[in-house]
């Protein structure tokens, strides 16, 4: 609501809004966001779907940014969100805690994804609370935010009570983080083969630690979210399985592993 109370007078400016179906109350917060759009006489886009309430973060991410980059295709432009610097902290709070290794430094890096309060105006959970109240903003609170099974919501408090200079610090942190991801990820670019097709002798010379970013990336590219270990299993697929053998990739996804090469 903050973020939309900004740019309500920017001509360009669609409001796209995804109702995972996971609880009643979501179809009033559909609602409360429609009538604001009206409000503010811009053009409004509604997704549904019915993910019940044991649904994963992950998947319930998967089907908004699906209905998102479709509505964004439509009106030939781009998204935009509201996280915040809390946010970030605790995103990267979460992935030092499930061992993502160093690119859960980086999280909201997806270039096709921007973040105003974080990219244009870097404001505090408490800095969006502050102009939401003094510009009368009415606003809608998931429920689930109070639950504890959440990681995210047990992390939470402890974010929102550091002071504003421990938050800074760890988003100018993230900045430097992310312009070396952008780097190395750029040269990770360069050395792939273009018809990714990839020689298995490859990974028997090289370290490790290099191979790995290698899968990790090109994984990466084909929207195969993998773990470290499952990164692992798959490196050692490639260096001992016999020729034609297949190993299963997240998400359903396969790859035979050939004498020499293998493709994914």
């Amino acid at each position: 609501m903050a973020l939309l109370a900004m740019l309500k007078n920017d001509p360009d400016v669609v409001v796209a809004h995804f109702d995972h179906g996971t609880r009643e109350s979501s179809k009033d917060d559909a609602n409360f966001v429609r009538n604001t759009a009206e409000k503010f006489r811009l053009p409004f886009f509604l997704g549904t779907a019915e993910l019940g309430d044991t649904v994963s973060e992950a998947t319930a991410r998967e089907a908004r940014y699906k209905f998102l980059n479709q509505v964004s295709k439509k009106v030939s432009g781009e998204i935009w969100t509201a996280h915040h610097i809390n946010d970030l902290v605790e995103s990267v709070a979460i992935n030092i805690l499930r061992g993502t290794g160093w690119r859960g430094l980086t999280p909201f890096s997806n270039e096709k994804v921007h973040h105003f309060f974080l990219e244009v105006e870097p404001m505090t959970k408490t800095e969006i609370d502050i102009f939401a109240a003094n510009n009368n903003l009415s606003f809608r609170q998931d429920p689930t935010n109070a639950e504890e099974n959440y990681l995210r919501n047990r992390l939470r408090p402890k974010v929102s009570q550091m002071s504003k200079p421990k938050l800074l610090a760890i988003y100018n942190l993230y900045q430097k983080q992310l312009k070396l991801r952008l780097e190395i990820e750029k040269i990770l670019a360069e050395i792939i083969p273009l018809n990714g097709v990839f020689e298995r002798k490859w990974f028997t010379d090289i370290d490790e630690t290099v191979a790995l970013e290698i899968l990790k990336f090109e994984l990466s590219r084909h929207d195969i979210l993998a773990t470290r270990p499952q990164i692992l299993d798959f490196l050692n697929a490639i260096k001992t399985y016999a020729p034609e053998k297949k190993f299963n990739l997240p998400g359903g996804k396969m790859v035979t592993i050939h004498k020499t090469y293998f493709k994914i």
